[in-house]
């Protein structure tokens, strides 16, 4: 344990192990999937495949290996990359759509619809509800003693790691929504959520460039470079999902003016 609080040394915990273990798990099942709709002749983009192992494996490694020598720094980069970066590749690759193209009719099929069409699923990834458990949680973390407190306790830490993972990528999901969903929700709310989640994030970001997590205590370079890491790295990928919208807003308008060009004649 060094002074700051925060554990900072080369061997992973067991919180960190089993994630790793079970995403790693999860590449190999979303692999495995894959080449079993393109052995029955349906297509499936090997761009897809890329993007889920490249954010699945991103995970592993930087939850195993340390990013930095400084811990704060080091902190920030694994939440960037488990929290922000890795859930965007997840879900452009669109685990849900191949589950359900894989999945041949019957009851598993009609479960898996069943869990991810449910009222409570359905309420998690409504844009609003996603961003409030994703940036209101890094700020109780970062604004409270929670952080310092985690390192403590291991099952505070472990609650406290799952809720990290399981936000981001239910926000990122629930903006994006790329995958069948229950309910779908417009552009500009998407859009809207996600300006105001960024500018959020943004405010957190430079209130720890000035200002440790209450319990801890950083070098002051370690702590600004951590902040700036958090600022710049989370701009970058808000500006991913920016563009995941634009290329929706771009086919979706495209699609409605050859609707339109189709019912000209008719109508004339």
């Amino acid at each position: 344990m060094t002074p700051t609080g925060i554990h900072h040394t080369s061997i992973a915990g067991p919180v960190e192990t089993a994630t790793a273990a079970v995403t790693l798990v999860a590449v190999a099942a979303y692999l495995t999937a894959a080449a079993r709709l393109r052995r029955r002749g349906d297509r499936w983009p090997w761009a897809r495949d890329a993007a889920f192992t490249l954010g699945g494996t991103a995970i592993a490694y930087v939850l195993m290996v340390p990013l930095a020598d400084d811990p704060f720094t080091a902190h920030m980069a694994q939440h960037l990359i488990v929290a922000m970066v890795a859930p965007l590749l997840l879900a452009l690759a669109r685990p849900l759509t191949l589950a359900l193209r894989v999945l041949p009719p019957g009851s598993a099929r009609r479960a898996l619809v069943a869990v991810a069409h449910s009222r409570p699923v359905v309420r998690l990834l409504l844009p609003p509800t996603a961003a409030v458990l994703d940036i209101g949680g890094l700020w109780v973390l970062y604004r409270t003693e929670l952080l310092a407190a985690g390192h403590e306790h291991l099952l505070l830490h472990a609650a406290v790691h799952t809720h990290v993972v399981v936000a981001g990528l239910l926000f990122t999901f629930a903006v994006c929504r790329l995958d069948p969903m229950r309910r779908s929700w417009s552009l500009a709310g998407r859009g809207f959520t996600l300006l105001i989640a960024g500018a959020a994030h943004a405010v957190l970001a430079k209130s720890l460039y000035a200002t440790p997590p209450p319990g801890t205590h950083f070098a002051p370079s370690d702590l600004r470079t951590g902040a700036m890491l958090m600022y710049y790295g989370g701009d970058l990928v808000e500006i991913g999902l920016a563009t995941v919208l634009a290329v929706q807003w771009y086919a979706g308008t495209g699609r409605a003016y050859a609707r339109r060009r189709r019912a000209a004649p008719a109508a004339v």
